[in-house]
């Protein structure tokens, strides 16, 4: 099938505002995971999508987020992510969309800050850290921000974030290699152990990075004792309950892990641009999607298009109905 035009969607693709970086600045933050904060602007997305036939974008806050010890502080940065992100969307309604970035772990923020960007911003879902403050997903903590989200049906992403713990490995290995993709499968596993998914089964999840490492131990965490507990369909169940996008791991092994794991409806795109290079992006897709080294025609299209389509329609379709019955 050839396309003229882009039609691709990308779930997983980085806003980094001018604010956002002088808001850090004020707190001493002028890194994340070691590496400078790149350059961006909707227009250097916007060259990005077009290279890569990126016909839209959802644009979302990466670690380290907003909250730095200081609760108002939280608050503060991250309505003005979210009120900056929707003026993108505005301008560039056809291009962009955006998960609004929460103030967590402060979950009454949350909470507050979740009802104003679904009504008022229209933000197409919600973007959470894997962890923050040292609370992962599925803390009991966040059960009001889960209700909130499971009565509305919304789309949450998962990124992850660096827990305290991990930067006392005292390892030579780059904190991000492989504590970024644990985060990722701590936080679902939790969701998953804790009741979290059986309670609240009405939030669409996507998970980043393929899942972390979810695909490959699921069966361990499976046959572990008593995790049925909170989970009485078996984990597996609910691990496939979540969307899992690509960025940054559209590996042949990878993808065929993920593949026999869950169906092809639960795999989306992502890029991770502009943390992820133009160039290892660009050339990762091109292995992926346009040489059909990794997905077959079929998969391919899902992957690329239909699936987010798909969720995103659903989200629309929910809160009209969610409209007519407060009516």
């Amino acid at each position: 099938m050839t396309y003229e035009k882009p039609y691709r969607i990308d779930v997983h693709h980085h806003i980094v505002t001018r604010d956002y970086l002088a808001a850090l600045d004020r707190v001493g933050i002028r890194k994340t995971i070691g590496f400078n904060f790149p350059e961006w602007s909707p227009q250097i997305s916007l060259d990005f999508m077009e290279q890569n036939r990126i016909r839209k974008a959802i644009l979302s806050v990466s670690t380290p987020g907003v909250f730095f010890g200081d609760a108002a502080f939280a608050a503060d940065l991250a309505r003005q992510c979210n009120e900056n992100a929707a003026r993108v969307k505005s301008d560039y309604p056809d291009r962009f969309g955006f998960f609004a970035v929460m103030p967590m772990p402060v979950a009454d923020a949350a909470v507050k800050e979740a009802v104003f960007v679904l009504d008022t911003l229209k933000a197409d879902g919600v973007g959470l850290l894997a962890s923050s403050g040292g609370c992962f997903l599925g803390d009991p903590e966040f059960d009001e921000l889960m209700s909130e989200l499971n009565r509305r049906k919304a789309v949450v992403s998962v990124h992850p974030n660096i827990h305290p713990s991990s930067r006392e490995l005292k390892l030579e290995t780059p904190v991000p290699i492989v504590e970024f993709v644990f985060d990722t499968t701590r936080a679902a596993v939790n969701l998953v152990l804790t009741g979290t998914l059986e309670r609240y089964p009405d939030i669409r999840w996507i998970l980043a990075h393929a899942g972390g490492t979810v695909p490959y131990v699921a069966m361990r965490i499976e046959h572990y004792p008593g995790v049925r507990k909170n989970a009485p369909l078996g984990p597996i169940a609910y691990l496939r309950r979540f969307y899992y996008d690509t960025a940054l791991s559209c590996s042949p092994y990878t993808m065929a892990c993920l593949q026999e794991f869950v169906e092809p409806s639960r795999i989306l795109l992502g890029s991770d641009f502009p943390f992820a290079p133009a160039s290892l992006v660009t050339e990762e897709i091109r292995e992926a999607y346009s040489d059909y080294h990794i997905f077959n025609e079929t998969t391919r299209q899902m992957v690329e298009e239909t699936n987010a389509s798909a969720l995103f329609e659903q989200k629309k379709i929910s809160a009209v109905n969610e409209h007519k019955l407060n009516i």
